[in-house]
């Protein structure tokens, strides 16, 4: 059966509620609340430090994520209108994206502290090859979320819409990938003194990481499996089509969408780089450890 068929038969049921279910109240209005709180302490965050990429990436992903959410609670109170329905469409797609780039930032901030040797591409090259992907991904989600949009405005098949959003995702979601292989690399080389560059200059001693790097290391992990889940889901759920089953179970979109990406975002808060990124003896490109330069101080 052709996908436009299967439109047709199923057209009808959007009449009543372009989502074929109705949002349930409270999960909207509770996550809508949630994403609002993290934006407003990742803007008061970005002011306090002075991390001016964070606009751009946390604080823009937090807006849209709350535009997306607000659209579902207008949808929760009267489920009919196509407006909101088409707010959640584009935003929840996209928000993620600039969030995204954030951990390719931390990547390449990370490199820099514990040592460009033992890194396959200097911590510059990370973040312009890293969020140069993730702004095309961005482009391409964006184009498909406005053609499949417009598409159900006007009653028509989305599908060609959403197959423009699932190679967004699915080149984002490729990104990732490449992205954890190369870091996974970088801290297995690091944790066993295996540089790449320079390797005339290893060190006796590696940069020590202290309990913030570990943190900061331990947030991006965390981010990273988050995003991760959440843009399988989506490959998924765009790769069953707009009658799909997964695209009408509400409870999947909730857990495996909603509540990912508010967890990746309120991860940054806790674990933010303006905490645990801080200039330390690491910055100054000191590789003896301070407990030693203490003890070379207080002998005679």
């Amino acid at each position: 059966m052709s996908s436009n068929s299967t439109w047709d038969q199923n057209a009808n049921l959007f009449q009543n509620s372009p989502y074929i279910y109705f949002p349930t109240e409270w999960v909207c209005a509770t996550l809508l609340s949630l994403f609002a709180l993290s934006t407003l302490i990742h803007v008061g965050q970005a002011i306090y430090f002075r991390i001016w990429w964070l606009f751009p990436t946390a604080v823009v992903a937090g807006i849209l994520e709350v535009l997306g959410w607000t659209g579902r609670t207008w949808s929760s109170l009267n489920a009919k209108p196509f407006t909101p329905y088409l707010m959640q469409i584009t935003t929840t797609i996209i928000a993620p994206t600039p969030l995204v780039a954030a951990n390719f930032i931390i990547l390449g901030q990370v490199i820099t502290r514990l040592g460009p040797r033992y890194s396959r591409l200097s911590a510059r090259w990370y973040t312009i090859l890293f969020v140069s992907c993730d702004i095309v991904a961005l482009v391409v989600q964006a184009i498909g979320g406005a053609a499949a949009s417009n598409a159900v405005n006007q009653h028509k098949d989305p599908g060609p819409g959403g197959n423009i959003m699932l190679g967004g995702i699915v080149f984002q979601l490729a990104a990732i990938v490449v992205y954890v292989a190369l870091a996974l690399e970088f801290l297995l080389r690091y944790t066993r003194n295996q540089p790449i560059h320079d390797r005339n200059l290893v060190l006796e001693r590696r940069r020590r990481t202290d309990i913030r790097m570990k943190l900061m290391l331990l947030g991006m992990c965390l981010m990273t499996i988050f995003i991760f889940i959440r843009s399988v889901y989506r490959t998924i759920e765009l790769a069953g089509g707009w009658t799909g089953r997964i695209i009408q179970t509400q409870v999947l979109f909730n857990v495996l969408d909603g509540a990912m990406i508010c967890l990746a975002m309120y991860t940054l808060n806790i674990l933010h780089p303006g905490l645990l990124l801080q200039k330390t003896s690491l910055d100054r490109g000191d590789d003896t450890p301070v407990e030693s330069k203490q003890a070379e101080k207080a002998e005679p």
